[in-house]
């Protein structure tokens, strides 16, 4: 099972790959979507500013690549920007569309809450029966750093809801193939190779039913 982390110019790629090698599923780090074109497993980090993140991953040439590989059902895990990707688009860069994967649209928390961003530890509570939380307890602690959050709601939806003032947010979410997580799990410690190991399994599960 050949995994990339993709390599745009916007994620945390060392210490995302270290943790995925520690999760067992190493991971070859790579800048050129021809290089990519044969992953099993596609992982897409992402921080910084909503617009200029989009610009980069643009330019890159991976957004083919990654529209196909997610249309043809196969195994794609999101970190913070990341997951705001997959959205319609964001309140940071008005006009400039996302992926539109997941529905809905990525939200600014409000200015009269808590300090923006949120930055440390917080409660993430599981909804659903969601594969990349299955071997954590309800309620576990997972790391972010995140002005933006985003929600949806839909039949069946599996992943997990943090609460950071008075603001209820999606904070993982597993959707067929697609798995994303608002926090870092590559800053998460125990919680987050889990996190990582358990979307190994999911990924190895759903190649080999399609093999």
């Amino acid at each position: 099972m050949r995994t990339v982390l993709i390599d745009y110019g916007a994620g945390n790629l060392h210490s995302v790959a270290k943790a995925l090698a520690a999760a067992g599923l190493p991971a070859d780090t790579v800048a050129d979507p021809v290089r990519a074109e044969d992953a099993d497993v596609l992982v897409l980090p992402g921080q910084g500013h909503f617009g200029q993140v989009v610009r980069s991953f643009e330019a890159s040439g991976f957004e083919p690549l990654v529209r196909a590989h997610i249309a043809a059902d196969r195994p794609f895990l999101g970190i913070c920007v990341g997951l705001q990707l997959l959205m319609e688009g964001s309140e940071e860069a008005p006009g400039v569309p996302g992926l539109g994967v997941l529905p809905g649209r990525v939200l600014r928390f409000p200015e009269d809450g808590p300090s923006v961003p949120q930055m440390g530890w917080n409660t993430v509570r599981k909804v659903g029966d969601p594969p990349l939380l299955a071997d954590l307890p309800d309620g576990f602690h997972a790391y972010f750093a995140n002005s933006y959050w985003v929600d949806f709601d839909e039949p069946g939806l599996a992943g997990g809801r943090t609460r950071y003032g008075e603001v209820e947010f999606l904070s993982a979410v597993s959707r067929g193939a697609v798995h994303a997580t608002q926090f870092h799990p590559e800053k998460s410690q125990r919680a987050g190779l889990r996190i990582l190991r358990a979307f190994g399994r999911v990924a190895r599960a759903a190649l080999e039913r399609a093999s």
